[in-house]
C-alpha cells in the first residue's frame, strides 16, 4: 500500500510534546503521530461497532425498557434486593 501524506496544524505545545516523545522513544515524529492516529482510529471503530451492535439488539427487542432499568438501579442503590 502506498503511503499518503496528511498535513495537520497544531499548537506549538503539542508539537513539542510529540517531538519529546519521539526523542525519548528514538522514533520519528511521524512514527509517533501515526501510532497515535492508528490507536485513536481503532478505538473509535471499536466503539462505533459496539454502538451498532447495541442498536441492532434493541431493534430485535432484546433491550430493557428505561423505566425497568431505572427501577432496578434505584433498588440496588437503596439496598433493596438485587436486580434480575
Amino acid at each position: 500500500m502506498a503511503d499518503t501524506s496528511i498535513t495537520i496544524r497544531t499548537d506549538s505545545e503539542l508539537a513539542a510534546k510529540v517531538a519529546a516523545l519521539a526523542a525519548a522513544m528514538d522514533r520519528s515524529r511521524n512514527w509517533v503521530i501515526e501510532d497515535a492516529l492508528r490507536h485513536y482510529v481503532e478505538a473509535q471503530a471499536w466503539q462505533i461497532e459496539g454502538i451498532e451492535q447495541a442498536k441492532a439488539s434493541l431493534d430485535r427487542g432484546e433491550g430493557i425498557p428505561h423505566e425497568q432499568a431505572m427501577a432496578d438501579l434505584e433498588s440496588l442503590l437503596s439496598g433493596g434486593e438485587e436486580a434480575p
